[in-house]
């Protein structure tokens, strides 16, 4: 029983994978899983419950081996070059194609949108967490808004998977300036006390 419902489970995301979220049917997923049509609704009552199941494991599947990486991060340098890790996992495991038919779909599908926005924040909550963490006792910290940060960074590195597809060589480029920004905010952190005052005060005076 708990092995049909892992095949249909693999058998949606490959069929994502495949045929694209159009293409996404109880007959060609139960076709791709190798099992009767009917043990999808048997299962999972609906496509588009079985959807959100898949989504949902597949999704903790990939972050779960990020979450032990971000346990060991002491820089935001490394945070990024961990989520350069992940995007050259996730565009080599072809997971980048599901991300887009998901959030296609999205578009015109509200239960569709709410799944990929629950895919979603299982990234964006550790990220968020780390961020906490990183900046914690910075002075950063009251200029930045993890929350809002965390959501840009992840929304950053899924345009990048999607615009990947198209021009490889520009998503490196743009992951390069992702670094450099990261040593920028270093090279603030040792700046000395008089040197940061001065910095975060027109920081908040252009901000007014």
């Amino acid at each position: 029983m708990a092995d049909t419902r892992q095949r249909l489970i693999d058998g949606a995301i490959e069929t994502i994978r495949q045929h694209g979220i159009a293409g996404t049917s109880a007959r060609t997923i139960a076709a791709t899983a190798g099992v009767n049509q009917a043990l999808v609704f048997y299962h999972f009552g609906s496509v588009h419950e079985l959807l959100e199941a898949a989504c949902l494991a597949a999704t903790e599947a990939r972050v779960a081996p990020f979450l032990e990486q971000l346990s060991e991060i002491t820089t935001l340098r490394q945070l990024l070059e961990a989520g350069r890790n992940v995007h050259t996992e996730e565009r080599s495991a072809g997971n980048v194609k599901v991300l887009a038919q998901m959030l296609a779909g999205a578009q015109a599908d509200p239960r569709l949108a709410r799944t990929t926005a629950a895919a979603l924040s299982l990234w964006i909550t550790p990220v968020e967490q780390a961020l906490d963490r990183l900046l914690a006792g910075s002075p950063l910290a009251e200029l930045v808004d993890t929350a809002g940060l965390a959501r840009a960074v992840c929304a950053g590195f899924v345009g990048l998977e999607l615009f990947d597809g198209i021009d490889p060589a520009g998503a490196n480029l743009a992951l390069d300036t992702l670094d450099s920004l990261a040593v920028l905010l270093e090279v603030v952190e040792d700046l000395g006390p008089v040197a940061r005052r001065a910095l975060l005060g027109k920081v908040r005076r252009a901000r007014k």
